[in-house]
C-alpha cells in the first residue's frame, strides 16, 4: 500500500512535536502561546512539505519554521515576567499589591508536555529561573542563545534564520551569555539533594504547609528564600519576610498539596477548601527550599491533569 503524502508527513514530523513545543515555550514563556505556534508551525510545514528538498534535516527545517513563527509573534507582544522582574521585594504581607492580570505573566510547563531531553539538560533545560531570565533578553539575543547554546546549531544556520551574518551571531551570543549571567548567575550552581533526600524534604514541606506549621516551614527554607505568587506583583525575599507572609496567609486555611512536576522541578498543586487554587514550582538548594513560585491560577491546576475539586 502506497503511503499518502499526509500520512507520511504525520509519521515523519509527529515525533518532533514535544520538542518544538518546548522550543516555543522557551522563546515565549507561555505554554498556551507555544501550543498555538506549534500548530501554526505544522500548518506552514504541511503547506510547504511538497517543496521540502532535504537540504537540511526535517528536524532543522521544522525548527526554522517554528523559530520564525515565534519571532513574528514576539514582534507583537511584550515579554513575560515574574514578580521579581518588576521591582523590589515587598515587606508587609498585609499590604499586598492588587492582582494584575493585565501583565503578561510567565507560565510553568508541566513535565508531561515538555521534551524529556530538555528536562535533564541543565542550563539548556527548562528551569523556571532560566526561562524567566531568557524573557528579559532582547529578542535577537534570546533567539541566538537558544539556537546556539540550547539546540547547538552551527552559527551559519542561526544566521540564516535571523537574516544576519555568522559574525553577528557570534557577537550576539557573547552579549546574550553575559547578560544572562547578570540576570541569573546561579542557574548552573543549584545543587539539589539526592532523590531520596529530595522526596523527604518535599514530604516534610507539604505536611508542614497543610498543617500551617510555621516553625517547620521556617526550618525548611534557606535564609535567602524567595516567594513569588503571580498574578500578584508583590514578592518576598529572605526567610523572615517569607515566614511573615505565610503566617498571615495560612492562618485558618484548609490546604491540600498534590505533587506535580513542572519545568523539570518539583512542585505542588494547591487546593484551598477542596478547590483548585494554585501551582507551586519549588527550587531546591542543598537540603532546603530556596524559592517557591506559586502561580495563583486554578486553570493551571487543570493543565496538570488534575480535577478542579477534590
Amino acid at each position: 500500500m502506497i503511503e499518502q503524502p499526509h500520512d507520511e508527513f504525520v509519521r515523519l514530523t509527529g515525533p518532533f512535536r514535544r520538542e518544538l513545543l518546548t522550543h516555543c515555550y522557551r522563546m515565549l514563556g507561555s505554554v498556551q502561546d507555544a501550543e498555538d505556534l506549534v500548530q501554526e508551525t505544522y500548518l506552514r510545514a504541511w503547506r510547504s512539505y511538497q517543496g521540502f528538498e532535504g537540504r537540511s534535516s526535517l528536524r532543522t527545517w521544522l525548527y526554522r519554521i517554528a523559530t520564525n513563527a515565534c519571532l513574528n509573534a514576539l514582534r507583537h507582544s511584550g515579554h513575560r515576567v515574574l514578580p521579581a522582574g518588576l521591582g523590589g521585594p515587598a515587606t508587609d504581607p498585609a499590604a499586598l499589591a492588587p492582582r494584575d492580570p493585565e501583565i503578561p505573566w510567565l507560565e510553568p510547563i508541566p513535565d508531561e508536555q515538555a521534551d524529556p531531553a530538555a528536562i535533564v539538560a541543565g542550563r539548556a533545560g527548562l528551569r523556571l529561573a532560566l526561562i524567566a531570565a531568557l524573557q528579559h533578553l532582547p529578542v535577537q539575543q534570546r533567539t541566538v542563545l537558544i539556537l546556539r547554546d540550547v539546540l547547538a546549531w552551527p552559527a551559519e544556520e542561526a544566521a540564516e534564520v535571523l537574516g544576519i551574518t555568522p559574525a553577528a551571531v557570534h557577537s550576539t551570543l557573547r552579549r546574550a551569555r553575559a547578560r544572562l549571567d547578570r540576570l541569573e548567575p546561579a542557574i548552573d550552581e543549584l545543587t539539589e539533594p539526592a532523590e531520596r533526600e529530595q522526596r523527604d524534604l518535599l514530604d516534610r514541606y507539604a505536611d508542614a504547609f497543610e498543617r500551617a506549621d510555621i516553625a517547620a516551614l521556617t526550618r525548611l527554607l534557606t535564609e535567602d528564600a524567595v516567594w513569588q505568587m503571580p498574578p500578584n506583583p508583590s514578592w518576598f525575599a529572605g526567610r523572615d519576610s517569607v515566614i511573615r507572609l505565610l503566617t498571615a496567609r495560612l492562618r485558618g486555611a484548609r490546604t491540600r498539596m498534590v505533587p506535580v512536576r513542572a519545568n523539570g522541578q518539583a512542585g505542588f498543586a494547591m487546593y484551598h477548601e477542596g478547590k483548585a487554587f494554585a501551582v507551586q514550582v519549588i527550587t531546591l538548594r542543598g537540603p532546603a527550599i530556596a524559592a517557591v513560585t506559586a502561580f495563583h491560577d486554578a486553570a493551571l491546576v487543570r493543565r496538570f491533569g488534575l480535577p478542579p475539586q477534590i
